[in-house]
This record gives C-alpha cells, structure tokens and sequence, in this order.
C-alpha cells in the first residue's frame, strides 16, 4: 500500500462532501498538474491518502481510499491528458493536523507538503504517515 496528500479547497470540494458521497465514493476530478497527474497514475486501488483542505483552513482533516485507478478525466474534452482516480471517506482525523503542527515537527520537514505547496496530490512516505496519524489522534 502507498500513501498519499490530496487537497481540495473546501468550498469547492469539503471533506464533508466527501463524507456524504458515502461508499460509491466520487471521481477526484480537476487535477490540472502533471506532476500530479503522474501521481493519480500511480495510485493503486486499496491506497490511502490524507484529504487536506487547502486555502481555507490548511490542515489534513481525514482519510480516503482509492477505491478505482485512474481513467480520463471525464471533465475534460477527448484527447486531453488529464485523469481521475475515484475515493471514498475512510474517516476523519480525531484531531485535524494544521500546516503548523506539520512545520512544527522536525521528523516532517523533507515532507513533500512543505516542500512543494503547490502540488495537489503528493506521495507521504510511511513514516510521515505514521507520523501525521499519531499527531492527528489515531493510533
């Protein structure tokens, strides 16, 4: 299993949302990156990420599955190189894990969150993972 980052700024797609699209789960759409396309192309059915809100609020605030690899951004005209990858809610964060508690913590500083802040979805190493987890409540 990988483990990922994917941001959503909240008054476009809030975690909540994501909650309420309960086990069908939805597409990821919007992604207009290619380094972060290339990282929807990596993910693997069964995969984890961290669902940050970004712009408004700046903490991880739950957990998705990738619950269907990557197709065609059906957003998108034909022929255009963008994807999806579809996630459901996992559960949220006991406690939510803001941008400053991530900064705060030296064992996170090579994160790609700190390193990269414009990239909507990123790889998180397992260390990070476990890392993030523990300060957002989960065991």
């Amino acid at each position: 299993m990988a483990y990922w980052l994917m941001k959503s700024e909240p008054d476009a797609w809030s975690w909540d949302e994501q909650i309420q699209a309960g086990s069908k789960g939805t597409a990821w759409t919007g992604v207009r990156n290619h380094a972060a396309k290339l990282n929807l192309m990596k993910m693997a059915k069964g995969d984890r990420a961290f669902f940050y809100h970004s712009n408004v609020g700046k903490q991880i605030v739950g957990i998705v599955e990738i619950i269907r690899e990557y197709y065609s951004d059906p957003e998108t005209k034909p022929g255009e190189p963008w994807v999806v990858v579809n996630v459901k809610a996992v559960g949220p964060l006991p406690q939510p894990v803001t941008l400053e508690a991530i900064k705060a913590e030296p064992k996170l500083k090579a994160m790609v969150l700190l390193n990269n802040t414009r990239l909507s979805v990123q790889p998180v190493t397992v260390e990070e993972w476990k890392i993030v987890c523990k300060i957002g409540g989960l065991k």
